[in-house]
This record gives C-alpha cells, sequence and structure tokens, in this order.
C-alpha cells in the first residue's frame, strides 16, 4: 500500500476527544525548557505525535512543521489550495490537465551544496511514486535545467494542490542509503541533528541561503513531543513552549491562563467501511449492514457528550461549503435506532455479527471514541479487536487494505475534489481496500470531462451515493483548537485542510 505525506497522512487530523490525562511538566525526554536561543529568536511548538521518521517521504502535514521548515516543494498552496511560487515559478497544464510545464527558481542550494535543478524534481517525484499513488507512473522531459514537464497517465483535475505535495530533497539524497536518517532539503530551516533527541524534541537552524527568508522571522525553531494532552498545555502555561494543540478538555484553561486561542473546522470523525463489496468481511458486502453499522451512533449524543458541545453532527464527510458538501442534508439519514439496526442485521443474514479488526494510535484523540464505537458497533454483535499501531510502519500497516475500517478523524480539504480522490476513487489513499465501483467511475469520468455545472452535479452525486450506500459512518465535525502565547502572533490561517496554522503564519509580535 502507498501513502503520502500530503495524502495518507495529511488527512491524519485529530483534534483530539476530551480524554482524562495524567499531570506531568515535562515532554517525553524530560526536556523542561527551550535549548537554543533568546527568547523572542527560537519558536518552540508542542507536537501532539512524534514524526514517523525523518525521512522526506514519510513526513506528515498534520503538525508537519518539520517537513515545512526544512523542505520546499514545487508549488505552496493556501488555505482556498490556491498555488503560489515556491521550487517553481511559472506552471502551465496542458488541456486535460494531465501535464504541468514548471519553471523552475534559479539559484536554490540543497543543504548537502548542490544546485536545485529538473533532475531532483525527477528524482523527488519518482521516489514518492513508490509510495503514493499519485505521483505514480510518470514521465518526464527537460529541455533545460530549468524547465521540466510532468507527464501523468490520466488528468488530475485537482493539478494545483497536487503540486503542492510533494517535499522536494537532492538528488543525490535519494540515490543515497542514508535518506532515512541524514536531512537533505532547501528549505527555511536545516536541521541541527546534534541538539536533536528523535521521539523528544527536534532543533532547527535559520538557513541563511534560504530565497524567502523573510516569511521566517524566527531564527530558530523548536519542536517538542508531548503526547499527553495536560504535559502540552502545563509546557504552554510555563513557557517552554509557543503554541499546541488544543482539545475540549484543555482549550477553556488554555483560555484562562491568558493564552489566544483560534477554532478550526477541519474534520469529519468517521469509520471508513472500505470493504463494501465484501471481500475480505463478506458482511460488510451487504448495505444493510452498513446502514445498521450507521443507525447504532447517537451522533447528537458524540457531539455533546464526547466532545462536550465543541462539535456538530455529522452526517456526510464533506466540508460545509465545498462543491460535494448537500446543503439540504439538515436531518440524519439514518437517525440513531439500535433495535431497527438490529432488525436489519437479522433481514441481512448477519444477528450473530462478525469480528472487526480496527487499528488503534496513541494520541491521536481516540481514548473515549474507541471504547464507544467498540461498545456501540457490540449492540450489534460485531465484536472489535483493537489492533495497537506503533513504530515508522504505522501508517503504511494502516493504509495497506489489512484492516477495511478504519476509524479516524480525518481532514476535509477546502476542495471536494481532493476528498473524492483520498477518500472514495478506487485508487484512494484511504479507501484502504480499494474495491472499484461502477457509478463512482462513471461520475468521476463526468468530472473529467463535462461542463463545470455537471462537474458540480456529478460530486454531490457521488456525495448522494456513498450516503446511500452506506461507505462511511459520519459521526461528528469537531472543532480543533490551536492555542499559543500572546508574545507571538498569528495573522494568517493558510492550512488547505483547516487543521492548525502552518510554519509560515507563525510571526513575531
Amino acid at each position: 500500500m502507498r501513502f503520502t505525506r500530503r495524502g495518507a497522512i495529511a488527512a491524519v487530523a485529530i483534534p483530539a476527544l476530551a480524554a482524562v490525562t495524567v499531570l506531568t511538566a515535562c515532554a517525553p525526554g524530560g526536556s523542561t525548557g527551550r535549548t537554543s536561543g533568546e527568547a523572542g529568536d527560537t519558536l518552540t511548538l508542542g507536537m501532539t505525535a512524534d514524526l514517523p521518521g525523518l525521512s522526506v517521504l514519510i513526513q506528515p502535514s498534520y503538525q508537519g512543521w518539520f517537513a515545512d521548515a526544512v523542505w520546499d516543494s514545487l508549488l505552496i498552496c493556501d488555505e482556498f489550495g490556491k498555488p503560489s511560487p515556491q521550487l517553481a515559478t511559472e506552471w502551465e497544464y496542458n488541456d486535460d490537465q494531465s501535464a504541468a510545464t514548471l519553471t523552475l527558481r534559479e539559484g536554490v542550494k540543497f543543504s548537502d551544496g548542490s544546485e536545485f535543478d529538473a533532475a531532483d524534481v525527477e528524482a523527488a517525484l519518482t521516489a514518492a511514486g513508490e509510495v503514493n499513488d499519485r505521483f505514480a507512473d510518470l514521465t518526464f522531459e527537460s529541455p533545460d535545467p530549468q524547465t521540466i514537464t510532468i507527464t501523468w497517465p490520466q488528468p488530475i483535475p485537482t493539478m494545483d494542490v497536487i503540486l503542492c505535495e510533494p517535499n522536494i530533497s537532492s538528488s543525490k539524497a535519494y540515490e543515497s542509503a542514508n535518506l532515512d536518517t541524514t536531512v537533505v532539503g532547501s528549505g527555511p530551516y536545516l536541521y541541527d541533528a546534534d541538539a536533536s533527541t528523535q521521539g523528544s524534541n527536534y532543533v532547527l537552524k535559520k538557513n541563511p541561503d534560504y530565497w524567502d527568508s523573510d516569511t521566517y522571522p524566527f531564527e530558530n525553531l523548536e519542536l517538542k513531543v508531548f503526547t499527553d494532552n495536560t504535559a502540552g498545555l502545563n509546557a504552554l502555561k510555563t513557557g517552554q513552549i509557543d503554541g499546541i494543540l488544543a482539545d475540549a478538555s484543555t482549550v477553556e484553561e488554555a483560555k484562562s491562563s491568558g493564552k489566544e486561542v483560534v477554532t478550526l473546522r477541519g474534520v469529519t470523525t468517521r469509520l471508513l467501511i472500505t470493504d463494501h463489496n465484501g471481500e475480505k468481511i463478506p458482511a460488510l458486502g451487504d448495505v444493510r449492514v452498513r446502514q445498521a453499522m450507521n443507525m447504532v451512533f447517537d451522533r447528537d449524543a458524540i457531539a455533546e457528550d464526547l466532545y462536550r458541545g465543541y462539535a456538530d453532527p455529522a452526517y456526510q464527510i464533506f466540508r460545509e461549503g465545498s462543491t460535494a458538501y448537500l446543503e439540504d442534508l439538515t436531518e440524519d439519514p439514518y437517525p440513531y435506532d439500535v433495535e431497527a439496526a438490529k432488525a436489519l442485521m437479522e433481514e441481512a443474514g448477519y444477528a450473530d455479527g462478525f469480528a472487526l479488526q480496527i487499528p488503534f494510535f496513541e494520541g491521536q484523540g481516540h481514548d473515549l471514541l474507541f471504547p464507544y464505537v467498540t461498545e456501540q458497533l457490540g449492540q450489534l454483535n460485531i465484536t472489535v479487536e483493537q489492533v495497537n499501531l506503533t513504530g515508522p510502519d504505522a501508517y503504511t500497516e494502516l493504509l495497506s487494505g489489512t484492516y477495511p475500517v478504519p476509524l479516524w478523524q480525518l481532514g476535509n480539504y477546502g476542495e471536494s475534489l481532493q476528498d473524492i480522490k483520498d477518500y472514495i476513487l478506487t485508487d484512494g489513499i484511504w479507501n484502504v481496500s480499494h474495491q472499484a465501483d461502477p457509478t463512482i467511475d462513471a461520475l468521476w469520468q463526468t468530472i473529467l470531462t463535462g461542463t463545470d455545472e455537471e462537474k458540480i452535479a456529478a460530486q454531490q452525486e457521488i456525495n448522494q451515493y456513498v450516503i446511500d450506500q452506506a461507505w462511511f459512518v459520519p459521526m461528528a465535525y469537531p472543532d480543533g483548537f490551536y492555542a499559543y502565547s500572546p508574545d507571538i502572533s498569528i495573522p494568517t490561517m493558510s492550512d488547505f485542510a483547516a487543521l492548525h496554522p502552518l510554519l509560515r503564519d507563525f510571526q513575531q509580535n
């Protein structure tokens, strides 16, 4: 199974639930203060989950400040998915958007001393294609070192967003045996491995040769890992860090302690029932079973109790205001009714239920959600086995198809086409069973070739179809929070997934 920094892990959007936490005043590894720079010169951010590793190919965009710091991408997207120049200064697409011709920035050097050119783009996207289907089977043409045409095997209606995804390292780095241990980038900061402790804190210094240095005003950047919510809040309150994600259990305390808080609404809590053909678990191939699984969840109670009122019940997976969102879907298509759900299971011939393995990750806000999901599915005699996934291969395993019903709080994009690509298409990263559906395929072809009106209608038809077929169990649209010190400012929120500030959003007061 392939995955992507801004696809698989990009969608790893996790505003945690109101979990009970253990009081502690330091990050893992015992770090209790800033390790570099004077006050005002160092931006220190808390991360609620550790990096999966140092390789350029496995960096998350959720809390992806490390990747933002050390690597550039070809383009850089704003909160609406509109691109601006980064390593590419000019770009144009062919008529069907299956090819992009880029003019590359001159004078850029990587931290290994090599100069950036088209060969690095080809090496980066070729390597990305080994782990990410979005970049598989590309062809390249470079008439000169600063120009490259990239051609996909099929049209890409979200080309702007796609070109904002991949981090670019040097071709030498991809050829070496040290990609997992040596960080080579051209970004605004340089990784200081000697001052860092993986799993605890990551220290970075300003890149003196960076072409857009003014956008990143801090001389030093430090990222500290806090897998415990209360520990992270305490670190913010005591000045160890300048900002961290908050949740329903910590946001009021953050406010009362004088911290600034921004609210974001960029995720949908959901089960993804990807084995809708029943190839791995036969029961899931019956729409009545999938509908029954929807009907045992009290969405109002989830929003009010599990999220302490910092959420709305979700009846669909798309973000409000996006093209695919159904404005007239104001009532739950699968109202909470356990007895009716049991009757559907019996009608389908699965009254005795079945076993279902669901992965669990620490630090992802599943502590209260997972037991609730287990209890509710248990009312249908669906026995949930919690499978703990850890380590650098955890996300790969999550998305391998081994577990056909992931539970996650996934990000929704401002552009719903990207949600369709990630969650619904046969090769979608989070459609982990990758089972074809002729209705979806036909509607996608309309999106590729139809008029503007037909494309809009096709997106909404896809949404209605997956609701009718119960491919998902949407539960809630939870609020996400980012708490930060008033000593810094966050004048913009440019994350396309509306999950948290990006590195370029943090500014000095």
